[in-house]
């Protein structure tokens, strides 16, 4: 009945997310940015360890807005072509215009370079100008999906939009709720909106094995980040967030 795709930041959190029983993974860099293009090898790795996991990349050159130069859409071109060359699924990508509207010449271009892949257009929905024509807009462009948290902070947040959405949608597009999702709303989400799709990133902060630490120096500079542990998804919380769920139903 229902489809669970894991955000994971790193091909360790890949393994975890198919161990925990994930149907799919959207593999990103730049987890604080929103999601960024992983590396050629984080993507050729997660294509040999992935047996049972389908594999989708994001496709962004960098965080920021969803309006993209003439050289920006060059590098998506590419990643695309990188993504599907290592056997990717699918891929992860959604552009605007100025005015808050679907790119639809740039996500015609896109979809063209993805032909035969899986095609989920992703959060930038949520900071669109007009829901329901997006909505439309991207049906018609022959997306697979659309991943939204409903216009808001967080999925749970958006249910109203939500539950709207996929009344329109219907049959004719998958929605697959994410940001916030996790084992403690996901069936609250699923009840009230009727999604069956959605993205999570089960994941817990696990300490550096380093013994020596220097806390006086910082790799971000001025912003501030915690250089002595990393945010992992685990395969614990994979499965209880899918659990959480199927017990709704049983």
């Amino acid at each position: 009945m229902y489809q669970f795709e894991v955000c994971a930041n790193s091909v360790e959190s890949c393994l975890a997310a198919q161990a925990g029983g994930a149907d799919r993974v959207e593999l990103c860099a730049g987890i604080p940015e929103g999601g960024t293009t992983p590396s050629y090898g984080d993507i050729a790795v997660a294509r040999e360890v992935l047996t049972k996991t389908r594999l989708h990349v994001i496709i962004r050159p960098r965080g920021g807005d969803f309006l993209y130069t003439e050289l920006e859409q060059r590098i998506m071109l590419k990643d695309i072509d990188v993504a599907r060359q290592l056997g990717a699924d699918g891929v992860v990508f959604g552009c605007l215009t100025p005015d808050g509207e679907i790119d639809i010449p740039l996500m015609r271009r896109l979809m063209e370079a993805a032909e035969g892949m899986s095609v989920t257009f992703h959060r930038a929905f949520d900071v669109c100008c007009h829901p329901m024509q997006a909505l439309k807009d991207i049906i018609d462009l022959g997306c697979s999906r659309i991943l939204t948290s409903g216009g808001q902070a967080t999925a749970e947040a958006g249910i109203p939009l939500l539950t709207d959405l996929q009344q329109v949608a219907q049959d004719r597009i998958a929605l697959m709720a994410g940001c916030g999702v996790n084992e403690t709303n996901i069936a609250r989400i699923a009840r009230e909106t009727g999604i069956r799709e959605f993205h999570f990133s089960a994941r817990e902060s696990i300490d550096s094995a380093m013994r020596y630490r220097n806390g006086q120096v910082s790799m971000g500079g001025t912003v501030k980040i915690e250089e002595y542990a990393r945010p992992l998804t685990t395969e614990t919380r994979v499965r209880s967030t899918i659990q959480a769920l199927q017990s709704m139903t049983e």
